[in-house]
């Protein structure tokens, strides 16, 4: 039986409550919102100009920023003159030149009536899923890649214009000011979407340019107007400093980007062969947003390329190319002479994170997390199976969808083959899995970390395997630049015993106002492990209490009535008085108020 102890504060002394773990996954939306996976909604768009289609395929090519108004009708309910436009490149591109209305939908809803949402939503993006014939793609990516990072995100709609029915799409979040103040607290920051110029259509005559590859072009902001789009009111002098400092001080990375997140992108990417974006085939496809604290966050963004989803052709298609494509190359599929990537291939990012020891062996224990958690084929099938049940009948009547109702079902499993390659969602995972779990660098065995405690000002875990560990913590409001703290295992500063495997830290809380924030890494000469696993997106929490450090007594259980009473009688405070438990064992409880 635990006994306890009770501790009267008054004044000023910090005292620390229980220990949580903070999940970001929270801030999704709940079950029955805009994006729930267990509905199939019914989109209507009544437009006022019967021509509208063409009004906006013209603006598709010469006025891109022009929106044209509908009515939008969801759950019965109609929302008048949303803001209409098409989206997309190769997407809009190929169902466009086949004479196919089934292109991508950007639907601003309080475009012409301010403040006008959908289900607490101001923007709705729907993609045609022209290149994914089991229309899952986007939408189980982005429901893996929101369990390490922010993610737009997903789900199945069925969408009808002025009465006829186009077919199924996939409902992707926007990534603007509603999605970053959903997931940063905060919305003013630089926003840029990482796209260049150049079309799919080549009709468009648009010219070329430099993928945003984060190469360093110069000062002249103008020069990387063409390779990235900015999409809030100021930030261009921020972003080339942010490549600037890549290029050429990289040193000091970690003031100018939130390098953690950034390694989860990379290693989302490659783990789901999302051939889409910036660590693997196409250079694009991802957002970069400022916080306050100057760090810039990697958004991901357009994941229907996931298992191996992009067009490839023969050249590309095999399984060495494919499933047994390496985690760790820095330059593009195309190379110079002597291998050399080619400068709009090269990604000076990519390149200096894998060659950094410590950001490499991060990266590492990131992929092997993925894996380890969300690889689970079993799952992933029964879900998918489950989502493609429910939407067969519209599936089956969505007469402008490019594959057959067997390739619905069929790329599920397998990949297809149609004089371009698309990979199979349960294939990939299995064939992806097996190479990068028999990698040499991802089979090398990382320390053991558990067993984690607080009590007396002295943090303590457990690690076995190792070479160094660290307490990692933040207190910023961005939960952001975290601090190494070094543990020992010496028997001294608060360590009980000398070689136990248990490692100690002294943290003195009265030097702390705010939630603590913190995580634990471990690292030996070739690996990684970080306690929670997937920190730093998901850590520790504890508060401190503001309470009296003057006269704190602690007393004894059968004492509490008759104490309490003088207490109360002597201090003449307030009639609440807070009150901590700690047992002999050295946890903590929770505090809470007793009246005199």
């Amino acid at each position: 039986m635990k006994h306890f102890y009770i501790v009267l504060l008054f004044f000023s002394c910090y005292l620390v409550s229980a220990q949580s773990i903070y999940d970001p996954t929270a801030k999704y939306d709940a079950s029955g919102g805009l994006f729930d996976h267990d509905s199939l909604r019914s989109i209507y768009l009544d437009f006022y100009d019967p021509n509208y289609h063409q009004v906006l395929v013209n603006s598709w090519f010469y006025n891109p920023d022009l929106r044209i108004p509908a009515v939008l009708t969801i759950n019965n309910i109609d929302y008048d003159s949303v803001g209409v436009r098409y989206k997309g490149n190769s997407t809009f591109c190929l169902p466009n030149d086949a004479s196919n209305q089934k292109v991508p939908y950007n639907i601003d809803i309080n475009y012409f009536i301010g403040g006008q949402k959908v289900m607490g939503y101001k923007k709705m993006k729907l993609a045609n899923a022209w290149m994914d014939p089991t229309f899952m793609k986007q939408v189980i990516s982005a429901k893996i890649y929101q369990e390490y990072l922010p993610t737009g995100e997903s789900n199945l709609v069925k969408l009808f214009s002025q009465g006829n029915y186009l077919g199924m799409y996939v409902n992707d979040e926007s990534i603007n000011k509603q999605f970053l103040d959903k997931h940063f607290d905060e919305k003013n920051g630089p926003l840029f979407k990482c796209d260049n110029i150049d079309r799919f259509c080549d009709t468009a005559g648009a010219p070329s340019a430099m993928p945003p590859n984060l190469n360093f072009l110069g000062d002249d902001s103008t020069l990387y107007y063409n390779s990235y789009d900015m999409k809030s009111d100021h930030g261009w002098t921020e972003l080339v400093d942010l490549i600037r400092t890549i290029v050429y001080e990289f040193q000091n990375i970690d003031s100018v980007l939130n390098v953690d997140r950034t390694l989860w992108a990379f290693a989302a990417n490659q783990t789901l062969q999302n051939l889409d974006c910036y660590n693997t085939y196409y250079v694009h496809n991802y957002y970069l947003y400022q916080t306050e604290d100057g760090l810039f966050q990697m958004i991901p963004w357009d994941l229907d390329n996931s298992f191996a989803g992009a067009i490839m052709g023969w050249n590309f298609w095999n399984q060495s190319a494919i499933y047994e494509y390496d985690p760790y190359y820095v330059g593009g599929p195309y190379t110079g002479p002597m291998g050399a990537p080619q400068p709009w291939e090269w990604r000076p990012l990519l390149d200096k994170l894998l060659n950094n020891d410590l950001y490499r062996k991060i990266y590492t224990a990131h992929l092997r997390t993925i894996l380890n958690e969300s690889f689970d084929t079993t799952t992933i099938r029964a879900y998918i199976n489950d989502y493609q049940v429910r939407a067969n009948n519209d599936v089956n009547s969505d007469i402008n969808k490019q594959f057959s109702l067997s390739q619905y079902y069929n790329n599920t499993e397998n990949p297809i083959w149609t004089g371009w390659g698309f990979g199979g969602i349960m294939k990939t995972m299995i064939e992806r899995k097996q190479f990068l779990m028999s990698h040499p660098e991802i089979s090398y065995v990382p320390p053991v970390l558990t067993s984690h405690n607080f009590s007396n000002n002295v943090f303590t875990v457990y690690s076995s395997n190792t070479d160094k560990v660290e307490l990692m913590v933040s207190t910023n409001k961005q939960k952001s630049k975290f601090k190494s703290f070094l543990m020992n295992d010496d028997g001294i500063n608060g360590d009980l015993v000398a070689g136990d495997g248990f490692f100690s830290t002294t943290f003195d809380l009265q030097n702390y106002n705010d939630t603590i924030n913190y995580y634990f890494r471990s690292e030996n000469i070739d690996a990684i492990s970080l306690l929670p696993e997937r920190a730093e997106y998901f850590f520790f929490q504890m508060a401190p209490l503001a309470t009296s450090s003057t006269n704190s007594q602690v007393i004894s259980e059968k004492k509490l009535v008759e104490v309490l009473d003088v207490l109360g009688r002597k201090t003449n405070q307030a009639t609440n008085m807070p009150v901590l438990f700690i047992y002999d064992d050295g946890t903590v409880e929770k505090r809470f108020q007793i009246k005199r």
